[in-house]
């Protein structure tokens, strides 16, 4: 894996937290585990005391010991460096991290849910070319993708805007690209996405014959409005012919 991971385990590693309302001073307490290896050769352990958001004094299973931040902190670290039973403790925590960190990429990281993909017209304040596409990809997992497009069968490397992967609150994430683009009678632009969700890349057509929304409700106006024109052509026709038919007889 070369994305760096940071896992946080609260219960086990006791993330605390405490402020006092009299004189609003707030001190905490943070354990983490960070790796970025897929076999956890590289787990490293920290655990951190703070003081108004300042960092007293931290421990690194990398050195070993706590080092202070803090005149106050250069004394504690000094304290618990003494502390053989809890500096074996700390020590210990770093086999704690691989194994629940291996139960949460069984459990979540691991999961892959494949991307809903979709392609529409949109309308472009300003731009150098009169027409703008967007490719969206929704409720993917996990985080990191890839979106890009072609014409024709060519990777286009100019004229392409995308946004960040977007969290959705809820482990999904969302991105949009979007492409200007001058129209070409007969050629095909396609949006490609890649992701862990899929062994190979997802390449969605664009297809200009699909109605936007904007053009269904034009359609939708201009269909009423032939079969109105119709209904009432009939009913003049039919007025005419009936009243073509009426003999007028005097009183």
């Amino acid at each position: 894996m070369s994305l760096l991971k940071l896992l946080i385990f609260h219960p086990i590693l006791m993330l605390s937290a405490f402020t006092s309302t009299a004189d609003g001073y707030y001190q905490s307490t943070a354990g983490k585990c960070v790796y970025s290896t897929s076999d956890y050769s590289d787990m490293v352990f920290l655990v951190s005391y703070s003081f108004n958001k300042a960092v007293d004094l931290q421990y690194n299973s990398t050195v070993g010991k706590f080092v202070g931040g803090t005149e106050f902190g250069v004394k504690q670290a000094e304290y618990f460096n003494k502390n053989q039973a809890y500096m074996q403790q700390l020590k210990a925590n770093v086999d704690t991290c691989r194994h629940n960190v291996q139960i949460w990429d069984s459990s979540v990281r691991d999961k892959a849910v494949l991307p809903s993909i979709t392609i529409k017209s949109v309308k472009q304040t300003g731009g150098r070319n009169p027409a703008m596409l967007m490719c969206s990809a929704y409720n993917f997992y996990p985080k990191k993708i890839k979106v890009s497009w072609l014409r024709d069968g060519k990777k286009v490397s100019s004229d392409v805007t995308s946004t960040m992967e977007l969290a959705d609150g809820d482990w999904f994430y969302q991105i949009h690209s979007e492409l200007e683009y001058t129209p070409k009678s007969g050629e095909q632009i396609s949006c490609v996405v890649e992701h862990a969700s899929s062994p190979k890349p997802i390449i969605t057509h664009w297809d200009p014959s699909l109605l936007e929304p904007g053009r269904n409700k034009i359609a939708i106006g201009a269909s009423g409005l032939v079969l109105g024109i119709i209904i009432a052509a009939a009913g003049l026709i039919y007025y005419k012919k009936k009243s073509a038919g009426r003999i007028l007889v005097p009183n």
